[in-house]
């Protein structure tokens, strides 16, 4: 038996191996441009709801801190240090002022507590050791992964630069 001989194929020009990611980047800078475009700056005085909801949980977190260490309010048995709960206090005041105000670093810094704040409740969830536990993780997770999620938008649109005609 003898050996069958392949037919050699003539040597083909390279092909760029980015050619495809290149066009995927493309039709991805399209789309943004498109979503940039349609995106309107904040009237004067509007505020959308998310983000007045989002102030507003910040205004009662800090107000309701200096309330619990006034009250005398103990965690794991110890009561909170002042200084811990007046600077956690002035932050969200801070932040509430600043969302309510349309303020970028405001709604950004949320932002990044509220990030925060989820990756605290999904790993509490290792450890919920009863029912109530669990639904206060779960309500965190889901209510801050939604407002996390809205708060992205009004951000893309404080950013939108205002187009006087």
């Amino acid at each position: 038996m003898g050996k069958r001989s392949r037919k050699q194929r003539p040597a083909e020009a390279p092909t760029d191996p980015n050619a495809g990611m290149r066009r995927g980047y493309a039709r991805s800078a399209a789309r943004n441009e498109e979503v940039r475009r349609a995106l309107a700056p904040f009237e004067e005085g509007e505020r959308p709801t998310v983000l007045v909801i989002s102030a507003a949980i910040a205004a009662v977190l800090g107000v309701g801190n200096i309330a619990a260490y006034a009250a005398g309010v103990k965690v794991q048995g110890q009561k909170a240090d002042l200084v811990g709960v007046v600077l956690l206090a002035i932050l969200m005041l801070a932040a509430a002022w600043g969302m309510w105000n349309k303020r970028y670093w405001a709604v950004l810094g949320f932002e990044a507590l509220l990030g925060i704040t989820i990756a605290f409740a999904a790993l509490s969830l290792l450890v919920a050791s009863n029912v109530l536990a669990l639904v206060l993780c779960l309500a965190i997770i889901f209510g801050g992964g939604y407002l996390f999620y809205r708060l992205v938008r009004v951000m893309a649109r404080l950013q939108t630069p205002r187009r006087d005609s």
